[in-house]
C-alpha cells in the first residue's frame, strides 16, 4: 500500500511532482493550466503551495514501498461552502496507472477522514477528463 506523506516542497519533491504531472498529459490538457509538453516546475510549485497554504489544505505525496513517488493528493479538511472534506486532486504517475494505486489512495483518504469522525467526502473532477470520470464512476 502506498504511503501518504505531507509534501515538504523540497527541490526533489517538486521534481517528483513535475514528473507525475508530465506523465499525465490527458490531465494537463483537461485542466488547460499546464502544457503537457513543457511542465514548468515553478508553476507546479506555486499551485501546490497554494493548495497547502489554504486553511485545512494538504498536499500529500504517495510513495511506494521503494520510496518512489507514485501519486499526489490535494485535500481540503473542510470546504467553506458545504463543510465537507474534499479531494481536490488525486493523480497517479502515468506509468503506475491501472495497478490499483488510485483505489488505495482513495481508501487511505477515506480512512483518514473516517478516523476524524467525518461521514462524507466530496471530490473535484474535471468534466472534460474522461479517464478521471471513469475512475470515480467505477468507485461509485
Amino acid at each position: 500500500m502506498p504511503t501518504l506523506t505531507p509534501m515538504g516542497f523540497t527541490p526533489d519533491e517538486i521534481a517528483e511532482a513535475v514528473g507525475i504531472y508530465a506523465s499525465n498529459p490527458e490531465y494537463c490538457r483537461s485542466s488547460v493550466e499546464y502544457d503537457p509538453e513543457h511542465i514548468a516546475p515553478d508553476h507546479i510549485e506555486a499551485d501546490l503551495r497554494e493548495e497547502a497554504g489554504g486553511e485545512g489544505g494538504h498536499v500529500l505525496l504517495a510513495r511506494d514501498a521503494e520510496g518512489r513517488a507514485v501519486g499526489l493528493v490535494c485535500l481540503l479538511d473542510r470546504h467553506p461552502t458545504d463543510g465537507y472534506p474534499w479531494i481536490g486532486l488525486l493523480i497517479v504517475h502515468g506509468d503506475q496507472r491501472r495497478r490499483g494505486i488510485g483505489r488505495l489512495l482513495v481508501a487511505a483518504v477515506e480512512d483518514r477522514f473516517r478516523r476524524q469522525g467525518r461521514d462524507g467526502l466530496r471530490i473535484a473532477v474535471l468534466e472534460n477528463n474522461p479517464s478521471a470520470s471513469a475512475f470515480w464512476s467505477a468507485l461509485g
